[in-house]
């Protein structure tokens, strides 16, 4: 296990964010475009439909889309929030889920057109489920509150935390160790604005480097934030696909805990 000490500096999550937003955001005449590079049918929640955005801000060394997200960022093609949140309806209507989501890389990047596509879809009659590694929302307050004003109408915000540590943090990311306690403080802001804990917010923690031991330091760690966020943790393990194996090998990652790929596959549309 690594150590915090200042030597342990790693990449600014802020400042990857500043480089790859102008790459997979743009407006033209008033107009926000996000880049995708699919839109699906998929198995988690019990059913989800949904869209995959091109970007990141953090270089996880165990991301299951690095290779569409990051690793080539010119992938993809570029939607407004109208033609975004009529895919996930139509995807809805065709598969009977109700619920829907953006993943695959960030979408509080390009934090407008996320806004705007959590309030038609959530207009449309479905419950939305953001699913971010919190960093934005931990720096940028107003990006929480923004967040905070669909309390009560279908969202729920599931906060993906790399490590039960700043120690872990960076030996799963790379970035700098700090950040960890940025994300934490994600939670803390959207518990703040108003968001019901571990019904409309909840933490998800990668578990790979510590198991049951760190799910217990870390479960003391969000009851002094708020009670209520211990009592809905998403335990996250690496799943060993084919190309995580691949980057585990190129960044030298050694988990403790990992699972084996569900052999049920997405629906890709």
């Amino acid at each position: 296990m690594l150590y915090l000490s200042e030597k342990m500096l790693g990449y600014d999550p802020l400042e990857v964010t500043k480089s790859v937003e102008p790459r997979v955001y743009v407006e033209r005449a008033g107009t926000g475009y996000r880049k995708y590079f699919r839109f699906r049918i998929d198995r988690w929640y019990g059913g989800i439909v949904t869209g995959d955005v091109v970007g990141c801000n953090m270089r996880c060394k165990f991301c299951w889309a690095w290779y569409f997200t990051w690793g080539d960022i010119n992938r993809g093609d570029y939607y407004t929030a109208d033609e975004v949140s009529r895919k996930l309806v139509s995807l809805s209507e065709s598969s009977g889920y109700r619920r829907a989501r953006l993943s695959g890389g960030e979408p509080t990047i390009g934090f407008k057109h996320l806004i705007e596509v959590v309030g038609k879809v959530i207009s449309s009659g479905l419950s939305f489920v953001l699913e971010t590694n919190g960093v934005l929302l931990g720096l940028r307050r107003e990006y929480s509150e923004q967040v905070g004003r669909f309390k009560g109408s279908g969202i729920e915000v599931r906060v993906s935390v790399k490590g039960t540590s700043p120690e872990e943090f960076y030996e799963l990311t790379g970035a700098d160790p700090r950040f960890w306690y940025i994300q934490i403080e994600a939670l803390k802001n959207l518990v703040e604005v108003g968001l019901e804990p571990a019904r409309e917010v909840y933490p998800a923690v990668m578990l790979s480097l510590s198991g049951e031991d760190g799910l217990r330091k870390f479960s003391n760690i969000l009851q002094l934030i708020h009670p209520g966020l211990s009592e809905l943790v998403d335990e996250e393990y690496i799943i060993l696909y084919k190309h995580v194996k691949e980057l585990i090998k190129k960044t030298g990652l050694r988990p403790r805990y990992v699972v084996l790929p569900d052999r049920v596959p997405s629906e890709m549309i």
